[in-house]
């Protein structure tokens, strides 16, 4: 109680155990498995965990967890840049193309290119479409101006100049017909967007609804760029 106004508010109020009815203590136990598992919990691997008896409750927890792994004041990448999409989900029956619509959901990817070999940190969203808008927005938000933005031949990245990057573009169809491997061309994002699928299928069994899939993203975000630390239960403190 405020000995000023006399208005009364609670110890957890502004955080995410605000207005909850489950222990702290089942809370705190939740805190620690999710931060500990290198590859993450699942709803219903935390549920048998903790014995709790309702599902829901469980997701409810992990949901909010999720929802400040990402720090609002995070710092851009930043150097040599990979960007590239891909879809997330797998493929519709019947159409042909790597955006055609239809797909399931589109997903940004950009991750730090060290030399001579390795990768920073990463950033995985998803956008609306492969437009200029959309992909120019996603490389702004998550990409510091100044950076080395590497990216394939397709057109709406193009203009990247004006927002202030380097932009360096590879043709994948010319390297293809030259005969070599256009997969090595960006081979970051390709890695991420594998490492990305594998773990939503291994630890989620891909079973992740299209309202809910930033979330998750942003958790693999959150754990791939933690992926050298040494102290698993510390993880909440580093930056992102």
């Amino acid at each position: 109680m405020c000995r000023g106004c006399g208005s009364r508010t609670s110890a957890t109020a502004g955080t995410i155990f605000d207005r909850t009815r489950t222990p702290l203590t089942v809370w705190f136990s939740a805190c620690w498995y999710f931060a500990t598992g290198k590859d993450g919990i699942s709803a219903l691997s935390l549920k048998r965990t903790l014995e709790i008896g309702s599902y829901q409750t469980v997701w409810a927890i992990l949901h909010r967890l999720r929802s400040v792994l990402i720090r609002p004041d995070r710092e851009r990448l930043c150097g040599k840049v990979e960007v590239d999409e891909t879809y997330i989900g797998g493929k519709e029956p019947g159409l042909s193309g790597g955006r055609a619509k239809g797909k399931k959901i589109l997903t940004c990817i950009a991750v730090e290119i060290f030399e001579p070999k390795g990768f920073g940190r990463c950033r995985i969203a998803p956008v609306a479409d492969a437009s200029a808008e959309s992909l120019h927005a996603f490389v702004m938000a998550n990409i510091e101006p100044g950076a080395t933005v590497i990216t394939d031949a397709w057109s709406s990245y193009k203009g990247l100049e004006r927002k202030g990057y380097v932009h360096e573009c590879r043709n994948q169809r010319a390297t293809s017909a030259r005969g070599e491997d256009s997969g090595e061309l960006l081979p970051g994002v390709h890695r991420i967007a594998s490492l990305a699928k594998r773990w939503l299928l291994g630890t989620h069994q891909g079973a992740v609804n299209a309202a809910h899939l930033p979330a998750y993203l942003d958790e693999f975000v959150f754990r791939f760029n933690r992926r050298l630390s040494h102290s698993r239960g510390m993880l909440f403190q580093k930056s992102n």
